[in-house]
């Protein structure tokens, strides 16, 4: 992911495409990375739908399965109606240090000859709300199966004002921690950490499902969940590959290290859950090569195939036991790992990126410049995403609650989301 016209990062050479600022780069349309950007933006939006709805589909109860899927749904007509209102323009217009303005609402002065480095505006834009879509349905595989369908669209619209359209103007806007410094190519903090922190938030908000953790809650449909995560992995491709904004070189070494990575992490937790339990799971692997793909997303654009490796073993290993640490030990509902994946893959694919960029095949340090520098600041990225994450997601979630109430009644919860909240069954046998 590309940052709006400014400066680059500090002590980073502006001689490859993923370090130089828009505004510094050719202002002619170019046809080949026009192209590329529209099948990119495409595959983005095939994470979420289909991608997101089917693997979360598959994930949770048969009586919730059309719940989850009007999320995904939901998620992707909200979030497109605000991003046109002003959410683009808070995101990527030209503003302070915390968020943009509102020089752009309503996609104001983005016509049909407006470019964005070498390809029009408007791709440029709504390649960019694609990443918003899917990281507001990511949050809600945290409190599946218990949470309001009204409820959820509220949170959606003040989620996305206060927390995902300010934290993208930090790191890809011009806002504070990309003028600091922070590598995040493709969505690291903006999307992951983000997305997982949230789902932690309003799992221990919403509270468990009726019966967590000594009712036995195992998916429906495990091929549905498979197939959501093959067009995860495909999909992937357009969210790391095409934050290059051109069909380039740094476009082919993102998708190298996005499949390096992704393979690296399913082959690590599926070794790790063999040991553990004896057995590996489709289940264990599929969710190790959305860890892997997790991981690689800060770091696609800044490392080669060697870096790729090493975050991909490491976010299978790490991430397969914070899913067991969260489910087993400290027994947090978070439905379907969100935050054991993403906020936890996310982190480790931002630091790692710190230690790693540069490695064969990568873009490399500029003179001056040194890992241990870049940890530090790579750190400071997370911990304030984190930090402005949990406490407005924590404040927004106490306000829903006590004014419109977040979760179904115990009957409704019973009866399952479908038939309760939308008066439609997934199977009618």
């Amino acid at each position: 992911m590309i940052r709006r016209p400014g400066k680059p990062a500090p002590g980073w050479a502006a001689g490859g495409l993923a370090f130089a600022p828009l505004a510094a780069r050719a202002d002619s349309l170019d046809t080949g990375d026009t192209a590329w950007m529209l099948t990119a933006t495409a595959l983005v939006l095939l994470m979420t739908l289909p991608g997101v709805a089917l693997f979360y589909g598959g994930l949770v109860r048969a009586r919730n399965v059309l719940s989850v899927m009007m999320q995904c749904l939901g998620a992707a007509a909200l979030a497109t109606v605000l991003w046109t209102a002003y959410g683009y323009s808070l995101a990527f217009g030209d503003g302070g240090w915390f968020t943009g303005g509102f020089g752009k609402a309503f996609f104001a002065g983005v016509e049909r000859g407006s470019l964005s480095g070498t390809v029009p505006e408007s791709v440029f834009a709504v390649f960019q709300l694609t990443f918003a879509i899917v990281t507001l349905a990511l949050v809600f595989g945290g409190v599946a199966e218990r949470l309001r369908f009204s409820a959820m669209l509220w949170f959606s619209g003040l989620w996305l004002t206060l927390v995902y359209f300010p934290v993208a103007h930090w790191v890809w806007g011009g806002g504070w921690l990309g003028e600091l410094g922070v590598l995040d190519y493709a969505g690291g903090t903006v999307v992951h950490v983000n997305a997982g922190v949230a789902a932690l938030m309003a799992a221990l908000v919403v509270g468990r499902r009726r019966g967590f953790p000594a009712t036995p809650m195992p998916p429906h449909n495990l091929v549905l969940a498979m197939a959501g995560a093959a067009l995860l992995w495909v999909g992937w491709f357009g969210f790391n590959a095409g934050s290059a904004l051109a069909a380039n070189g740094d476009a082919g070494m993102a998708m190298l290290a996005t499949q390096v990575a992704a393979a690296a992490s399913a082959l690590a937790w599926t070794a790790t859950e063999w040991v553990k339990f004896g057995k590996p799971s489709a289940l264990g692997a599929a969710t190790g090569v959305l860890a892997g793909l997790v991981a690689v997303t800060p770091a696609s654009g800044f490392v080669g195939p060697a870096g790729a490796l090493v975050i991909g073993i490491a976010a299978g290993v790490v991430c397969f036991w914070a899913t067991f640490l969260v489910k087993r030990r400290f027994e947090v509902d978070d439905s379907l790992d969100v935050f054991s994946v993403h906020a936890i893959g996310g982190t480790v694919g931002v630091l790692l990126t710190g230690l790693l960029a540069g490695t064969p095949g990568g873009t490399g340090y500029a003179e001056g410049m040194n890992a241990p520098i870049q940890l530090g600041v790579q750190f400071i990225g997370v911990a304030a995403t984190v930090i402005w994450c949990a406490i407005v997601t924590w404040f927004l979630l106490k306000i829903l609650d006590m004014s419109l109430g977040l979760r179904v009644e115990d009957d409704q919860e019973a009866q399952g989301l479908d038939l309760a909240e939308h008066g439609e069954t997934s199977y009618n046998s």
